[in-house]
Formats: C-alpha cells, sequence, structure tokens
C-alpha cells in the first residue's frame, strides 16, 4: 500500500497549509524567468501562540518516530496553535534554511489517526522554512530535535484536525560531498562561497551525445525514475554561453524525475545519490528539441545544467 500524497493526507489543512509552503523553486522546463525569494520574515515571532486545545493533548512516542495524541474528543478548536511538547539541541533554524520534518495527523473530531509521513520509511523532501509559510507558523525558530502539537480549526474543506510534528534536521542548501576529480571534455565549475556555480565551456563544438559527470559524491540515497527530488539548478546554453535559469537566489526546486522536465535533466539526477553535484551536457534531442535556435524556447541549443541533489522522496513509499 502506497501513502498518498501530502495534498491528499488531510484534505482539511494538511494540503492547504503544508503543502502550499513546499519548496517550488524555478522550473528547468519553463519559459526561462528571474528567480525571487519570499520576504525572510522573523521565525520567533511567527510561530503561532499555545492554547487550550494544544495544552490539553499528551503526546507519547520519541522525537523521529511516530507518536500517539491523547485528548478528549471532540476537541474544540477555534484558532491555529501550536504547543512545544519537547526542545532540542543546537542552533535555532533560521528562515530559509532546509529543513526535514515528520508528522502525524488526527482527527480532531474523533481523536483517529489519520496517517503520518516524513519517517524512516516515508521519507519526504526537505522544505524551505521561513515566517512567512506554515511550517514556519508551526515551529518557530525551534532547535533540531524539537517536537509540536498543533491544532486545526474546521474549513470549508474539512473538519478540525491535530498535528505532531517533530524537526528533524537542517539540510545544506549546497551539495556536501566528496569532491571528484573533474571529466576532461566537460564544462568546468567554480563555485562560490554560498556554493552557487559558474560555469566555463571549453573550446570546440558541443557534444552531440547526452553527457555527464559527477562533480562531488553524496552518501544519501540513490535517485531513481519517479522519485520525487529536491535540486538547486543552474543553466547555462552552450550556444550563447548566457545564463537562462537557476533556482539560486531563490527556493530550490522539486520535481518527479521522468515527469514535468526535459528529459536530460532527470536523465542528470537519476542513479545519483543525495548530496551529489553533477554537471550534464543537454544536446537538443534531450533538451527543447532540434530546430533553428531561438533564444525564447531554447529550440536547437545545446545545454549545461550544474545540478545539486539536495534531497529524495521514493516513487514507492509504505504507509505508516
Amino acid at each position: 500500500m502506497r501513502i498518498r500524497p501530502i495534498a491528499a493526507l488531510s484534505v482539511a489543512a494538511l494540503s492547504a497549509v503544508l503543502l502550499a509552503g513546499c519548496a517550488g523553486g524555478a522550473n528547468p522546463n519553463a519559459t526561462p524567468t528571474p528567480s525571487t525569494s519570499g520576504a525572510a520574515a522573523d521565525l520567533c515571532a511567527a510561530a503561532a501562540p499555545s492554547g487550550a486545545a494544544t495544552e490539553s493533548i499528551t503526546v507519547e512516542g520519541e522525537v523521529g518516530e511516530k507518536s500517539t495524541a491523547t485528548f478528549e474528543a471532540p476537541l474544540e478548536v477555534e484558532e491555529l496553535q501550536s504547543t512545544v511538547v519537547s526542545e532540542g539541541e543546537g542552533d535555532p533554524v533560521a528562515a530559509g534554511d532546509l529543513v526535514t520534518y515528520a508528522l502525524t495527523a488526527f482527527s480532531a473530531e474523533t481523536g483517529e489517526e489519520l496517517g503520518s509521513f516524513g519517517y524512516d520509511d516515508a521519507p519526504v523532501l526537505p522544505q524551505q522554512i521561513s515566517g512567512d509559510n506554515p511550517l514556519g507558523q508551526l515551529l518557530g525558530c525551534a532547535t533540531p530535535g524539537t517536537r509540536v502539537v498543533a491544532a486545526f480549526p474546521a474549513t470549508e474543506q474539512g473538519a478540525a484536525e491535530v498535528y505532531v510534528v517533530d524537526l528533524l534536521e537542517v539540510v545544506p542548501n549546497a551539495a556536501w560531498g566528496e569532491p571528484v576529480e573533474p571529466t576532461e571534455g566537460l564544462p568546468t565549475v567554480e563555485l562560490a562561497e554560498d556554493g552557487a556555480p559558474t560555469v566555463t565551456l571549453p573550446e570546440g563544438d558541443a557534444p552531440t551525445e547526452f553527457e555527464k559527470a559527477t562533480l562531488k559524491e553524496g552518501d544519501g540515497p540513490v535517485v531513481a525514475a519517479g522519485d520525487g527530488v529536491l535540486v538547486q539548478y543552474h543553466g547555462v546554453s552552450w550556444d550563447t554561453g548566457e545564463v537562462f535559469d537557476e533556482s539560486w537566489g531563490g527556493a530550490p526546486f522539486s520535481f518527479t524525475a521522468g515527469s514535468g522536465v526535459v528529459q536530460g535533466f532527470t536523465d542528470a539526477v537519476v542513479g545519483e545519490t543525495v548530496g551529489s553535484q553533477v554537471v550534464a551536457v543537454l544536446p537538443p534531442a534531450v533538451a527543447y528539441g532540434e530546430g533553428e535556435i531561438n533564444d525564447a524556447d531554447l529550440k536547437g541549443q545545446t545545454l549545461v545544467f550544474v545540478v545539486d541533489i539536495l534531497g529524495v522522496q521514493p516513487a514507492e513509499t509504505p504507509a505508516q
């Protein structure tokens, strides 16, 4: 049995509140547009207040493992509330950080468990946290290892619900793997202090076949076709030498490997491990197609992508 997507797990609040805040970023398959980022609101001030509803809930279980929430049902929830159950350690998260989290959902009407995700056998993609997105409103400027219990009021879409949310860890915003010796003949890549790449094209004609090389080898799980993937990317046209699109400067980009992006972009990440950085050269056949070169839609152009793989969500995720 597969766990349903985040948007389907909790119709009343989870889709509207959490999924709305998931990292999206730019889209390397879309018409190039400038990257933008949301306001970095104060996380501490953004946290929802504790209240009578959440303070009446008893939570049992270890942080990072599925929990139980016991309360007198139906639980009266008039506004969004969030109460810290246990505090973690280390530095508080900051606006713009990528974080991993886990969640167990319960019906406020009956106390019945509705589902869960984010635990070891049901991982989800990291999410960028800020004071103006829902995850920031639940966790505020918490430290990794913190657990909160949150209560959402009923909406037109569904009944009130209770969530136990664990802030697991902060994920680097750029590839963290071990450097690999560059492949001769492919574009070279230099990294800024924040990890943003700059590409230098080699002399000579562009390759006529798809090529890629690993620049950093990560220690995470392997990306397979159909998986959800979170990446940073930087795209350069071999024909013009210009950067046509990138996620750097905004939110990382999430997509399904094999869907919604050009074939070469999927080929760049499949078979690679989380934490890796790859450089890939995409001839028109696996990019935007053959034809007269057109800057507007990149048709006929050979493209170079530098891709940092930050997270993966397996296509087949067992239910909890």
